[in-house]
């Protein structure tokens, strides 16, 4: 039964890949015009959880809010931007060149929470999110959808401390790692090697050096940062995607303790490689791992952009460090599922839309407030909080 399942698998994801490649990452070139690029970031769709409320009903999948949220996106090209000073400014959207999707597409399993299988959130995830986007950039072609794997995603890989049922379930990091790194031979559930496999890759998007990376950039990920970085120009603009935020949770790393598992004891996830430095416990904050990642910073002051999940919010700031001495622009989404906000009022539902100019290099970034009138007829997309930045 088991490699019945296993060829069922692969052959899903063969057929799904190839039906899908103008949608795939690996299939584009970078862009050779100045028109401004244009993309959406979303992030959490926590498959196998559900809301409290949505559209007047209740204990509502994430199936069918996420098959919304998509719904909306693919409305976009028929909007006008407001007049907000920003990139292409009181302009028709028109075209989507790329959607970014910041990690946690699968809930963890935990058998208190009664969540389903990864396998099957990952079906959802292909059938709302791969199969169900509609948008087309400005050559007319299918919109990228690019992935990066959230902690949900790795603790159904390798395990949590609270009980799961199945223990693991690695299929939707297994096909993130599939469709974007694209190894010359596809990886299964039983052949994913978690030790080496690791879903870090870089993109070319309107003259910035996107760096999409597993998790955050501890100390394993900047190496391959130095390496894919190294092929770069000093005056390039760099942009992170990860699903952590720049200011990294402490549980997210390597237990320091004992056999350095995950137990219910130490309650470390294990989800970062990097092992925790700052104590013996996760509960004190992770400063001298952030204080490497701002030293990095240093070193490249040319990475200027950071776009994350897992806070669940939609958030403008800027990072600056421990100590207060880099500066940061980084970037928060909502979850569909978990907002902080938008889980109790789903008028506050968003994602991102971010336009790029290429020849300024400045970003105007955009709320797209989804279900801002859920009980009406007519729900469309309305704009809430605007920022640009200058990624010079």
């Amino acid at each position: 039964m088991k490699k019945i399942t296993e060829h069922l698998l692969l052959g899903l994801l063969l057929l799904h890949i190839g039906c899908s490649k103008s949608n795939d990452a690996q299939g584009t070139t970078p862009e050779k015009n100045q028109d401004p690029v244009q993309f959406v970031f979303t992030s959490d769709a926590h498959y196998g959880l559900k809301r409290a409320k949505f559209h007047g009903a209740t204990n509502v999948d994430a199936h069918v809010v996420n098959a919304d949220l998509v719904r909306q996106m693919n409305t976009l090209p028929s909007l006008t931007l407001p007049n907000d000073d920003g990139v292409n400014s009181g302009k028709k959207v028109d075209y989507v060149d790329y959607v970014l999707e910041g990690g946690d597409i699968a809930n963890r399993m935990e058998v208190s929470a009664k969540v389903q299988l990864g396998s099957i959130s990952w079906q959802q995830f292909e059938q709302d999110y791969i199969k169900g986007i509609t948008l087309k950039n400005k050559k007319g072609e299918n919109a990228p959808l690019y992935l990066v794997p959230g902690n949900h995603d790795v603790s159904n890989t390798i395990g949590y401390y609270a009980t799961m049922d199945p223990l693991t379930d690695p299929t939707s990091l297994v096909n993130i790692y599939n469709r974007m790194v694209a190894p010359a031979q596809l990886k299964t559930t039983t052949n994913f090697d978690y030790s080496k496999d690791r879903v870090n890759y870089s993109k070319e998007i309107g003259g910035v050096h996107f760096c999409f990376i597993q998790m955050w950039p501890d100390s394993s990920v900047r190496i391959w940062m130095e390496k894919d970085l190294a092929n770069v120009s000093a005056t390039t603009p760099v942009a992170i995607v990860a699903h952590d935020q720049p200011g990294v949770v402490s549980n997210h790393f390597k237990n320091p303790n004992g056999k350095h598992d995950i137990n219910n004891v130490d309650l470390f996830d294990n989800v970062l490689d990097e092992e925790f430095k700052d104590g013996t416990t996760a509960k004190v904050d992770a400063t001298i791992e952030q204080r490497a990642f701002a030293s990095f910073l240093k070193k490249h002051p040319n990475i200027k952009l950071y776009l994350h999940g897992h806070v669940h919010k939609s958030q403008f700031e800027t990072w600056t460090g421990p100590d207060n001495d880099v500066s940061l622009i980084s970037i928060g989404a909502d979850s569909p599922m978990k907002g902080l906000e938008s889980a109790a009022d789903e008028t506050k539902l968003s994602f991102a839309f971010c336009t790029l100019d290429p020849k300024t290099m400045k970003i105007t970034i955009r709320e797209c407030m989804w279900d801002k009138t859920p009980d009406a007829t007519e729900n469309p997309i309305q704009w809430g909080e605007s920022h640009s930045y200058s990624l010079k």
